[in-house]
């Protein structure tokens, strides 16, 4: 990706009616289980961002066949649990950290060895917190220093654990339950907080049973996986920049058709309603095993709040662009029990405390989180560190600052939103790339 910044200048009120790009998570998840399923799968709107791309060509390295993404739409012709292949050469995850920790649970379970890699952020990122329990499994994961690159010795009889996870992770949840699909016995998965579930989910429509009960997941290794349709809803994560947008805009009215709210997704719109937000959710509906629904939102003041907690994994990725709201609202937002955030694409707390200070945000910062003094955002430059949230939400701080602002590194912004320029531009804000060539 050629690297390029972005200009984002205050913008007049939003208006429009626009459809997000499908759902990250859930487009990883049906590219993995339909790989390892017998018979073919199709997914209509796939997200072709680069993650999601890492994860298909990951599987294709693996001698899965996968037509497409044309149209958002890939078919997935199953090889069953047990048909992988080795790959050719090291699997590169690019920078998805999703791919790596799932596929990491999947591989310690095949009968090859294999390697993983990633871009530079990704190999700064920590692998123990998936490798520590899979050894229990009796799986053979080493790490370099606890990050990638990652080597997975094959051949390995996994045996089915219960763990109790020492903090709330949906990835290592996800990575331990393809773990569990090869593992002897009972892998038993307890919680100590709500995450998101859509592996679980999608392990349903490919009609694996499960046990689900309050904060436990259980598996075994006595079925398979059955091809199936997968229709993947908006992403909710992507949603929110135009969320927060029309929130912030005065005079702003915007509609965002077919958006993910999974449950255990939902934490960005209780959050911003906490504050004063006017989100309408309208049509709310069952869409296989994911439940969407299409927003209306309307330009509303904000109030500072403590943010609770137990909100912290119903809004893990939508952090960066909630502080940008914090920053616009009436008084002061306290978070904490957000460590996670500083295991990112990159420290995510660090990292926007320093980009809202440039812009004139008084802010304090702690290793769990964050305390936001609402001002007002003026112009300047800010650095996203090439991480594709980060870019994104100070394109939204653009759209409501004195002055433009100018956030550098941005290709990044391709790994889960390819169209984010385009999407934002239709719906009137005014965001401009800046090519670096």
């Amino acid at each position: 990706m050629a690297p390029y910044h972005l200009l984002s200048s205050p913008a007049n009120a939003l208006r429009g009616d626009i459809t997000i790009p499908g759902d990250k998570s859930i487009s990883h998840r049906a590219i993995m289980l339909g790989a390892i399923a017998e018979g073919i799968t199709t997914v209509n709107g796939f997200l072709d961002g680069e993650d999601c791309l890492a994860t298909l060509r990951a599987f294709q390295a693996m001698g899965v066949a996968i037509e497409g993404p044309i149209g958002q739409r890939v078919v997935i012709h199953g090889v069953g649990k047990y048909g992988l292949k080795k790959p050719d050469s090291v699997i590169d995850c690019g920078n998805s950290g999703t791919t790596m920790r799932l596929l990491t649970g999947l591989l310690a379970a095949q009968s090859f060895d294999t390697e993983l890699t990633g871009d530079a952020s990704l190999l700064k990122r920590p692998m123990d917190r998936v490798s520590r329990p899979l050894h229990q499994m009796g799986a053979e994961v080493m790490t370099t220093d606890g990050k990638p690159p990652l080597s997975i010795r094959g051949g390995k009889a996994l045996q089915g654990i219960t763990y109790e996870m020492p903090e709330a992770s949906a990835q290592v949840k996800s990575c331990l339950l393809l773990a569990g699909l090869y593992a002897a016995g009972e892998t038993r998965i307890i919680e100590p907080g709500l995450t998101r579930d859509h592996t679980e989910r999608m392990l349903t429509a490919f009609s694996y049973p499960i046990q689900k009960s309050d904060n436990t997941v259980v598996i075994n290794a006595a079925s398979q996986c059955q091809g199936t349709d997968i229709i993947v809803p908006g992403d909710i994560s992507s949603a929110a920049f135009f969320i927060v947008a029309a929130t912030l805009v005065p005079g702003s009215e915007l509609f965002i058709r077919n958006v993910g709210m999974n449950p255990t997704r939902t934490g960005v719109i209780q959050i911003l309603q906490k504050m004063g937000a006017d989100i309408t959710i309208i049509n709310k509906r069952l869409c296989g095993e994911e439940l969407v629904a299409d927003l209306f939102v309307k330009h509303a003041p904000l109030e500072g709040i403590d943010i609770p907690a137990a909100m912290v994994p119903l809004a893990i990725d939508e952090f960066p662009v909630l502080f940008v709201a914090a920053s616009c609202a009436k008084g002061q937002t306290l978070l904490h029990g957000a460590k996670e955030l500083r295991c990112k694409e990159s420290d995510r707390i660090g990292v926007m405390a320093t980009g809202l200070q440039a812009l004139g945000i008084e802010v304090q910062t702690f290793e769990d989180g964050i305390f936001i003094n609402g001002g007002t955002l003026q112009g300047g430059v800010v650095d996203s560190h090439h991480d594709h949230r980060i870019a994104m939400a100070f394109a939204v701080a653009g759209s409501v600052a004195q002055d433009s602002v100018t956030i550098k590194d941005c290709a990044n912004v391709a790994t889960s939103f390819p169209t984010f320029v385009k999407t934002a531009n239709d719906v009137k804000l005014a965001i401009l790339e800046i090519n670096n060539d």
